[in-house]
């Protein structure tokens, strides 16, 4: 693909290495020489120093041939005129970092794909880390609006022994969350859930749904049967 970077940090670098790796046609746009020089050379990828709200600067960079745009400048003004600017060069995805949450109907209405709040990912993430210490991690959807997760059933679950169908039917359990698969290790076997397919104890299950969903996914995973 063709992806245009407008203001490049420490994120930027990162997103530019990746990218680049995986051997897409990487641009970036910042006002500062020094950084356009070191990762032009580093990278062997385009560099033009200049504004990403100059017309003539996204000329330069070609942005009508861009498949995806991503605005990671510090100023949500900036990143919001970059939007406009690239939705009226017809660019199909547009990815921006919000710093103030005001922003993000201002965003969708110029045009944005993807609006992303780092912040309100981290404290989402880390609320979900420190209150499920039982799960990994495998992924975030949608600018972290949703989660991949795989939870390990630990004994006394009260899913143990039950069906899928048995589970997703609780009241309790989140309506929106998607049991993706079943990894049961003491037989090395992956299984696709079906709704008859039963859940055991050290089964490690792979859920999808947004974070609030997998936080009482996990929790009701994870409860233990109380004792009579």
């Amino acid at each position: 693909m063709y992806i245009v970077i407008s203001g490049v940090g420490t994120v930027g670098e990162a997103l530019v290495a990746r990218l680049v790796q995986n051997r897409h046609d990487v641009v970036i746009i910042d006002i500062n020489k020094d950084k356009c020089d070191d990762l032009a050379t580093r990278y062997g990828i385009v560099a033009i120093r200049g504004s990403a709200t100059d017309v003539g600067v996204l000329e330069d960079a070609d942005l009508k041939k861009a498949d995806v745009v991503v605005s990671l400048m510090r100023s949500d003004a900036d990143n919001l005129a970059f939007t406009l600017l690239s939705k009226h060069f017809n660019v199909p995805r547009i990815f921006v970092r919000m710093r103030d949450s005001r922003y993000k109907d201002a965003y969708e209405k110029a045009g944005a794909t993807n609006v992303i709040n780092p912040a309100d990912i981290f404290v989402d993430n880390m609320t979900l880390d420190i209150e499920q210490p039982s799960f990994i991690r495998v992924a975030t959807i949608g600018g972290g609006k949703a989660s991949v997760i795989i939870l390990k059933i630990p004994e006394n679950s009260r899913a143990d022994g039950k069906t899928i169908a048995e589970i997703t039917s609780e009241s309790d359990f989140p309506k929106d969350c998607v049991v993706a698969g079943i990894y049961r290790s003491n037989a090395d076997e992956f299984i696709i859930p079906r709704g008859n397919r039963t859940v055991q104890v050290g089964d490690s299950v792979f859920l999808v749904a947004g974070s609030s969903d997998i936080r009482k996914a996990a929790n009701y995973l994870g409860t233990k049967v109380p004792r009579k």
